[in-house]
């Protein structure tokens, strides 16, 4: 008989474990149906809006918007200074159709610096509705007028979404409600901006497919329409897991992501690819494609093994040896500090990463700092042995809503790590770039799907100075 009452106990307590899962997947569908219920209207066209509207890159004079229908359309950007409405300016009409996979881009020019500007979009002549704000800003222009301006941005990679019933890898999408509710001034995407799948793998229509579906997604939409958003890839929005140069369609792959996101620049002429800059006040950032020429990580770990490839890497070293910033930051997919080898990072492509370390130090670049994503878990790295250079760090920020790591008990032993930044949960980064002179430095924090801070970490503009007794 007690065999009988352990049995039942048991259906019972799977019963409820089920039902608990259950009704957290509906609360996260329900919570994504009540952040976007997207363009509202009686008239038929307002339904053919797909994503969108997002900000891309903001300059001094220029920014960029992006936008995307269900069906051939005609749109119109409009946008005003806060508070000038009868100031109002339009975009010249933009045909989207399957050509260009029925998304608009414009870059606004000759625009006011310092400026803060609302937006509204029309399709086939009827103004678009939205329950939240749409909105954009252009950057003080502070050289040699004033001091650089304090601001705020985000970070983070690793985005999934179950785009079926049968898929539970991704959740907590409420993290971009709360990255908004920081009022950051740009999200920079770290790479793994979305996943795609063995059915997207070797066909064009499937990589487009798989782009459109994740950027429709109800969570994101409001944090598109009203924040700055810059973007790098990893493996998982390049191709398959753990991709390298030989993947066939990386061309195809490096049109969506143009296609998808609003970057100032990707690759040279003659060195196509997702790297590039920009800036924002006084700090530097460089994007680079940790992919496209990427040797396999399983290859011998002995002479040339790229990551970035010899002419990405001088391109990289060239760019921060004009720099002037206060701090140059380097934006990649993979770690760069991290020692281990058996996942996937710069320390399986050692002779590459020596050389980029070498050559900082023989350029006497000062101010770099490394963002990175990829590993489901993040931590604040920190190199500090050389005693005739300053300590590098490395910043990584993951993951946004895939599912943790499970190998995080494999590197407890990291000798690296910033004591206490390890995270192995949903979350996001927030650095903070603020004060004067010699005084400026850069708050680091992490920040989970509930809001909570897990910890925070400044560094010092001064602390990343060569040694004057050298």
């Amino acid at each position: 008989m007690s065999n009988i009452y352990s049995k039942l106990r048991l259906v019972l307590l799977m019963s409820m474990i089920f039902t608990l899962g259950q009704t957290k997947l509906f609360t996260q569908q329900v919570w994504a149906q009540k952040v976007y219920k997207g363009p509202k209207s009686k008239d038929s066209t307002q339904s053919l809006i797909k994503s969108g509207p997002m900000v891309g890159f903001g300059g001094m004079k220029e920014v960029r918007l992006w936008v995307q229908t269900k069906a051939d359309a005609q749109v119109k950007f409009i946008y005003w200074p806060v508070g000038q409405a009868h100031t109002k300016k339009e975009t010249k009409s933009i045909k989207t159709h399957a050509q260009n996979h029925w998304i608009a881009t414009v870059t606004l020019s000759d625009l006011p610096h310092q400026t803060q500007f609302e937006y509204a979009v029309d399709v086939n002549g009827q103004r678009q509705s939205f329950e939240y704000p749409l909105k954009f800003q252009t950057q003080q222009r502070w050289q040699r007028k004033a001091p650089p301006p304090e601001f705020t941005m985000a970070l983070g990679s690793c985005a999934y979404f179950n785009l079926d019933e049968e898929d539970h890898y991704g959740g907590g999408y409420e993290i971009f409600e709360q990255i908004r509710s920081q009022k950051p001034d740009f999200m920079l995407w770290l790479g793994d901006t979305l996943y795609l799948g063995p059915e997207d793998w070797d066909s064009k229509e499937g990589i487009f497919r798989r782009y459109a579906a994740q950027r429709a997604h109800p969570s994101l939409q409001a944090f598109l329409a009203s924040t700055h958003h810059y973007a790098i890839w990893d493996d998982h929005d390049y191709g398959p897991n753990d991709s390298n140069r030989s993947y066939p369609l990386k061309g195809v792959s490096l049109e969506a992501f143009k296609s998808y996101w609003g970057n100032p620049n990707y690759g040279l002429p003659e060195l196509p690819g997702v790297f590039g800059t920009f800036s924002w006040s006084d700090v530097d950032f460089f994007l680079l494609d940790d992919r496209t020429y990427r040797a396999p990580g399983n290859a011998p770990n002995q002479g040339p093994k790229p990551l970035l490839g010899e002419k990405q890497l001088q391109w990289l070293v060239d760019a921060l040896a004009a720099s002037r910033a206060t701090f140059k930051v380097i934006a990649i997919g993979s770690q760069v500090l991290n020692p281990f080898t058996r996942w996937e990072g710069y320390s399986q492509h050692g002779a590459e990463k020596a050389k980029l370390i070498q050559m900082i130090k023989d350029y006497q670049i000062e101010g770099v700092v490394f963002l990175t994503g990829d590993r489901h878990f993040s931590e604040l790295n920190k190199l500090d042995v050389d005693p005739w250079f300053y300590p590098l760090y490395d910043f990584t920020s993951s993951p946004l809503t895939s599912r943790s790591a499970s190998s995080v008990a494999d590197e407890a032993d990291n000798p690296l790590r910033v004591e206490g930044t390890l995270v192995a949960e949903r979350n996001f980064g927030l650095i903070k770039v603020s004060g004067q002179g010699k005084g400026r430095f850069m708050e680091l924090s992490t920040i989970n799907t509930q809001g909570k801070l897990l910890w925070k970490h400044i560094i010092k503009a001064s602390e990343l100075k060569i040694p004057k007794d050298k």
